[in-house]
C-alpha cells in the first residue's frame, strides 16, 4: 500500500503550516506592540495627573484629592492607606489585580512618603481578551478557508501531472510513436516535462529502429558472402580439384572475407548512437585515401577493360571513422565497375567537400532513377553485382548527415555524387 503524500496533500498541507507560523508570528508582534505602547500610554497618563495633583497642592496647601469611579490616590499625599496589593517598588505596574478587577499602578517614593496612584483598567482587558479571542477565530477561520481553496487551487495546477503520469503509466514498450499530451491550460512547467518527455520517446524510437535496421540488413547482407565463402571452401577442398588450381578459390575467400570485414564496421557503425560514434572519429583526408581505396579495386577493372582516372587535387577533409569513409567509398566504386563493361571510372574530389565517381555504364532513364530512389528507400536492397547494398550505403549517409545522389542518361552512365559537406563544416567549427 502507497502511504506516500500527494503533491497536493504536501502543497496543501506546506500552505497551512504557513498560515499558522504567520498568524502566531503577527499575533505575538501585535502583542509586544500592544503590551509597549499601553505601558508608555498608562505611564504618561498617570504621571499627568499626579503632577496635576502636585501643581494644585503646591498651590494650596489644603486641596484634597477626590477619587473616580477609576481612578485613585493612595499614601501621604492623600492621607489613604495603601493596600496591600499596591504596595510595590516604584514605577509603573500593569495588570495589578485586586478584588477581582484588574489595575494599572504609578508608584512613587518610598517608606512613609510612598505615594500610588491607580487606574482600574479592568473593562479595558476584558475588550481586550474579547479582541485577541476574536482575532484567533478569524485566524483560524482564515487558515481553514486558505487549506480548502489551496487544497483545490492546486487540484487544478496539478490536474495535468496527474494527466501526465496517467499516460505515461499506459506507455507500453513494444509500441512506436507514443507521444505525451499536455493540456492547452497546462502551465509552462508542465509543458517543459511534456517536450522532455516526447522527446526522450522520439529518441527512444530512434533506438529502437537503428536496432532492428542492424538485425536486418546483418542477418541480409552477411548471408550472401557467408554462403559464397562457404561454397568457395568446398570447392577448394574437392579431392577432384588439382592443388594449383585452388588458388583463385583461396583468393576468391580472401577477398569476400575482407569484404566481410568492411561491411561488420559499417552494421557496426550503424548500431551506435551518431553522438557516441564522435568519440571514434577522426579528421580523415579523402583526397589522400582514394588512391589507395582505387588500387584495391583495380583487380575487378582489369577483368572488364575498366580503367581509372583519378583528380584529388581538391582537399577534402571529414570526421568520421577512417574504416568507413573507406568502406563507402569503395563500395561505390565496386558498384560503378560492377555496371559497365568498358570505359573509364573517373573519381574526383571537389572544392566543396564531395566525391564524384562516374563511369561508362548504360546509365539509367528518369524512371529507372526513381525506382532506384524508392528502392533505397526500402530495406533489404542489395547491390547489383555485390558487395554492400546501395540501402546501406544511404543508411551510413543519414547516420553521418552525408548526402547521395544519383544523376544518369540512357547510354551515357551514371554520376554518384557523394557529398560530406555537413560533417565537413562541423569539423571546421
Amino acid at each position: 500500500m502507497n502511504t506516500r503524500a500527494s503533491l497536493r496533500q504536501r502543497l496543501t498541507i506546506g500552505v497551512l503550516i504557513y498560515v499558522v507560523i504567520l498568524s502566531i508570528a503577527v499575533a505575538a508582534h501585535g502583542y509586544l506592540v500592544n503590551e509597549r505602547a499601553e505601558q508608555s500610554v498608562w505611564e504618561s497618563l498617570l504621571a499627568h495627573e499626579f503632577a496635576h495633583f502636585e501643581t494644585r497642592r503646591a498651590q494650596d496647601a489644603h486641596y484634597q484629592w477626590v477619587d473616580s469611579s477609576t481612578l485613585q490616590l493612595y499614601g501621604a499625599s492623600n492621607n489613604v492607606d495603601i493596600p496591600s496589593p499596591f504596595d510595590l517598588p516604584a514605577g509603573v505596574h500593569d495588570e495589578v489585580e485586586r478584588e477581582g478587577r484588574q489595575f494599572v499602578l504609578l508608584v512613587r517614593g518610598a517608606g512613609a512618603a510612598k505615594a500610588v496612584m491607580s487606574l482600574d483598567i479592568s473593562e479595558m482587558e476584558n475588550s481586550e481578551q474579547s479582541l485577541i479571542w476574536t482575532i484567533a477565530i478569524s485566524s483560524g477561520a482564515l487558515a481553514i478557508f486558505l487549506s480548502v481553496a489551496t487544497y483545490f487551487g492546486i487540484g487544478r495546477l496539478v490536474r495535468p501531472l496527474v494527466a501526465m503520469a496517467r499516460e505515461i503509466a499506459s506507455l507500453h514498450p513494444d509500441r512506436r510513436g507514443q507521444v505525451i499530451t499536455v493540456p492547452p491550460s497546462a502551465p509552462q512547467e508542465a509543458m517543459v516535462i511534456g517536450r522532455a518527455l516526447n522527446e526522450h520517446l522520439r529518441r527512444s524510437d530512434q533506438f529502437i529502429e537503428r536496432e532492428l535496421a542492424f538485425i536486418h540488413m546483418t542477418s541480409h547482407e552477411l548471408r550472401t558472402p557467408i554462403a559464397v565463402i562457404a561454397s568457395t571452401a568446398e570447392v577448394a577442398l574437392d579431392s577432384k580439384i588439382l592443388e594449383h588450381t585452388t588458388e583463385p578459390h583461396l583468393r576468391r575467400i580472401l577477398r569476400v572475407a575482407r569484404d566481410m570485414k568492411e561491411l561488420v564496421a559499417l552494421l557496426l557503425a550503424l548500431a551506435k548512437d551518431p553522438a557516441r560514434l564522435n568519440a571514434t572519429s577522426e579528421a580523415v583526408s579523402v583526397h589522400q585515401l582514394l588512391p589507395a581505396v582505387a588500387h584495391d579495386h583495380l583487380f575487378l577493372a582489369e577483368r572488364k577493360e575498366l580503367t581509372f582516372e583519378l583528380d584529388n587535387d581538391s582537399p577534402v577533409v571529414v570526421h568520421a571513422p577512417a574504416q568507413i569513409v573507406r568502406a563507402t567509398i569503395g563500395n561505390l566504386i565496386r558498384n560503378a565497375i560492377e555496371n559497365s563493361d568498358r570505359g573509364i571510372v573517373r573519381i574526383a574530389t571537389t572544392p566543396a567537400s564531395q566525391v564524384v565517381i562516374t563511369d561508362p555504364g548504360h546509365g539509367m532513364s528518369e524512371e529507372e532513377l526513381a525506382d532506384l530512389y524508392s528502392r533505397m528507400a526500402r530495406s533489404g536492397m542489395a547491390a547489383p553485382g555485390g558487395g554492400i547494398g546501395l540501402d546501406l550505403i544511404q543508411r551510413i549517409c543519414r547516420h553521418f548527415a552525408w548526402t547521395i545522389e544519383f544523376s544518369s542518361q540512357p547510354e551515357q552512365g551514371t554520376c554518384v555524387v557523394l557529398d560530406f559537406k555537413a560533417r565537413s563544416a562541423e569539423l571546421s567549427t
